[in-house]
């Protein structure tokens, strides 16, 4: 496939990276200076499917949605698919990870996950297998990583994590991750206000997070609504200061029943 190093190009597989890392996200964080104990909505694992329109200084470049379902046993499976154009420049990513969550203790333990990138530049894959008998996460990529089962999740399933956190009233998250490149990665973020935020779905009652980074020229901010069981619904990132990607949400589904307004 032809690589084409265009200004625009880059531009795009970053807006689409960043779609990616940061839905699933999904799906995802309100302090206990927000809200009170004996009124802020819990977080549920339920199954739902939310859609998004991104776009780049008010100009639409596509979609994404994502999705997840119960396949019974206490086993979940979390999809995410987007795609984007831009002239003749495409980017669709797809991403699945299968999942055992324990109601009693709310640990979500990964088991399989699968990730694929189609488009402009050169394809990807990744499939990773989690043994937790074994303490290790085998890569498609050939590396083995060392796993303590409490502490290492894929690319999506952090962001569960930080919904869970967010309704028991946490303001900061840090987890480690695997990336779509089969390495080790840090998550950290915190709370930064309380808004509330239009979006094509409506009006809604949301809290805004930001993605730390340290020596970084990128700003990354997340707004998810308690009302959507903290879903995420905004996902605005600069650069120097300009936009790079704005990601909002157009539709979301509880089970079979929508909730769209």
């Amino acid at each position: 496939m032809i690589q084409y190093f265009s200004t625009d190009n880059l531009c795009l597989l970053r807006v689409m990276r960043t779609i990616k890392a940061l839905l699933a996200v999904t799906s995802l964080m309100v302090g206990t200076a927000l809200a009170q104990a004996d009124t802020r909505p819990s977080f549920q694992l339920q199954p739902y499917h939310a859609q998004y329109v991104a776009s780049r200084s008010g100009m639409e470049l596509g979609e994404a949605n994502q999705r997840l379902t119960a396949l019974g046993r206490h086993q979940y499976e979390l999809f995410y698919r987007s795609h984007a154009q831009l002239l003749f420049l495409s980017d669709t990513r797809t991403e699945r990870s299968l999942f055992r969550y324990r109601p009693e203790s709310g640990r979500i333990i990964p088991y399989k996950y699968y990730y694929e990138r189609e488009g402009t530049g050169d394809d990807e894959k990744l499939s990773l297998e989690f043994f937790p008998e074994k303490q290790r996460v085998e890569s498609s990529k050939g590396n083995t990583i060392s796993w303590q089962p409490e502490d290492l999740l894929d690319n999506q399933l952090y962001q569960l994590k930080v919904r869970q956190g967010l309704a028991e009233g946490k303001t900061d998250f840090r987890f480690d991750s695997i990336d779509e490149d089969g390495q080790t990665e840090s998550q950290h973020f915190r709370v930064v206000t309380r808004e509330d935020l239009q979006l094509p779905y409506g009006k809604l009652p949301t809290i805004k997070l930001e993605k730390v980074r340290e020596s970084s020229r990128r700003q990354t901010f997340i707004w998810f609504a308690p009302q959507l069981n903290y879903t995420m619904v905004r996902l605005r990132q600069f650069k120097d200061g300009d936009e790079q990607a704005d990601i909002r949400l157009t539709q979301y589904e509880t089970g079979a029943s929508s909730v769209q307004q």
